[in-house]
C-alpha cells in the first residue's frame, strides 16, 4: 500500500512538472505545497461540480481552496500556518477570475468599487450582494489571523474562502478554536504547519441559501498536521501532535450526534467538539459516504 502511495504521488508530480494538469482552476498542481507530501484530501470532493482553486495574489500562491460551483462555497481550504501580526487588514472583497473565465488573469482580483459585476463572475461564484442583509456573517475558512505576511493575509478576503457563518460562531466559539490552534502551532511545531478547513453541507433536509444562491453549511471543521514538532512538549500538549482537528455547529437546530450542546452554554448550538484526526475522518466519512484521508501517511 505505501509502495502504491508513492508510485502515486510521482505520477502526480511527474504530470504537473511536465505541464499536463497546469493551472490556477481546475488543478492543485501549482499549490501542492500547502499540503502534507504534497497530496490533497482524498475521498472530499469529485469531478465536475468541484473546482480546484490555487489562490494566488500578487504573483503568489497564498493557499488552495476546494471550490463547490453548485452551492457557490468552498468545501475547504488548505493553507500553512505562520506566527501572526498586525492587526485585521483592511476588508477588500476579492473574487476568482478563473471560475467565470477559464482564460482569465489567474489572480483573485477585487470586486469593483462600482458595484458593476460581470454576469459570468455572478452566475460562477458568491458575490458581496449575496451576503447583503442575510442572517449570515462571512466566514473564513482560511483565517487572516494564521498569518504573518500581510499579502497572505489580505489574500483570505476572497469569497472564494468563504462560508455563510452565524455570528456566534464566527466571533465566538469558532474564533476561540482559531486562536487556540494558532498559540498552540506557533508554540510547539518546529517546522511547516499544514491545515485544512473545511464546510460540511447538510445531510438531509432542506437546504439553506442565502440570497437563494449560495448554501449554508451545517458544521465546519479543521485538521492540522505539524510533522516536526517539540520533542518536550509539556505532558497537557502531547495528544495534541503530531495532529488534531475540531468540528463546530454552523445550526443551533442540529442534532447532538456529531457535536452535543452544552445547555449552560451563554449562547446555546454553536459549540466546537474537539477531537483526534481520525474521529473527524470518521465523520467526514459517515456524512460523504466514502473513505476520507485529510493528511497523507496520517502526518508521519
Amino acid at each position: 500500500m505505501l509502495q502504491d502511495s508513492k508510485g502515486a504521488l510521482r505520477l502526480l508530480l511527474l504530470a504537473c512538472l511536465v505541464g499536463l494538469v497546469a493551472a490556477e482552476v481546475g488543478s492543485f498542481c501549482p499549490c501542492l505545497s500547502f499540503f502534507h507530501r504534497y497530496t490533497p484530501p482524498t475521498g472530499i470532493g469529485g469531478e465536475g461540480r468541484y473546482a480546484p482553486v490555487c489562490q494566488r495574489y500578487r504573483n503568489q500562491y497564498r493557499f488552495a481552496s476546494l471550490y463547490d460551483r453548485l452551492h457557490r462555497t468552498p468545501l475547504y481550504s488548505a493553507y500553512l500556518l505562520t506566527p501572526a501580526a498586525g492587526k485585521r487588514p483592511k476588508t477588500v472583497w476579492k473574487y476568482e477570475p478563473q471560475l467565470a473565465f477559464s482564460r482569465a488573469n489567474p489572480e483573485i482580483l477585487c470586486f469593483p468599487e462600482d458595484g458593476k459585476i460581470d454576469q459570468n463572475v455572478i452566475e460562477s461564484q458568491a458575490v458581496p450582494r449575496d451576503y447583503t442583509n442575510s442572517t449570515y456573517t462571512r466566514g473564513h475558512l482560511n483565517p487572516s489571523s494564521h498569518h504573518h505576511d500581510m499579502e497572505d493575509r489580505n489574500a483570505t478576503f476572497t469569497l472564494t474562502n468563504i462560508v455563510p457563518q452565524k455570528a456566534a460562531s464566527n466571533a465566538g466559539t469558532w474564533a476561540r478554536l482559531e486562536k487556540e490552534v494558532g498559540a498552540r502551532l506557533q508554540g510547539f511545531c518546529l517546522g511547516p504547519a499544514y491545515v485544512i478547513t473545511g464546510a460540511l453541507p447538510y445531510a438531509s433536509g432542506p437546504q439553506p441559501w442565502i440570497n437563494n444562491r449560495v448554501a449554508v453549511p451545517e458544521y465546519l471543521w479543521s485538521a492540522y498536521c505539524c510533522p516536526a514538532y517539540n520533542a518536550s512538549l509539556p505532558k497537557w500538549a502531547r495528544p495534541f501532535f503530531p495532529t488534531y482537528a475540531a468540528v463546530g455547529r454552523n445550526d443551533p437546530q442540529s442534532g447532538p450526534e456529531i457535536v452535543p450542546v452544552n445547555s449552560k452554554a451563554k449562547v446555546r448550538g454553536y459549540d466546537v467538539k474537539r477531537m483526534p484526526l481520525a474521529d473527524l475522518e470518521d465523520v467526514l466519512e459517515q456524512r460523504l459516504a466514502m473513505p476520507v484521508t485529510l493528511f497523507q501517511g496520517q502526518c508521519v
